[in-house]
């Protein structure tokens, strides 16, 4: 984890404790981000709903840290499955 986006991390984990974060700065400014996120609590949730959750938790950052992201969120099954191909 690059120690300039650890507090993304700690934010999501601190909100879904089994999560795995994995974040990207997209444009090398530090708040366009690609957060990839995995965790069973996405789980026969939809896509929106899974976002919704990550939106959630990272709302204050949005309004001053963070600029965008692009968010990517797979359940361990799934993360399992694409570390495979």
């Amino acid at each position: 984890m690059n120690k300039d986006f650890e507090f993304v991390e700690e934010i999501i984990k601190n909100g879904i404790p089994d999560a795995i974060v994995f974040v990207e700065d997209m444009t090398g400014t530090k708040d366009h981000l690609a957060i990839t996120v995995v965790s069973d609590i996405f789980e026969g949730k939809l896509l929106f709903q899974q976002h919704q959750i990550l939106m959630n938790l990272l709302k204050d950052e949005l309004k001053t840290r963070i600029h965008a992201v692009k968010l990517q969120t797979l359940t361990q099954s799934k993360y399992n499955q694409t570390k495979k191909d």
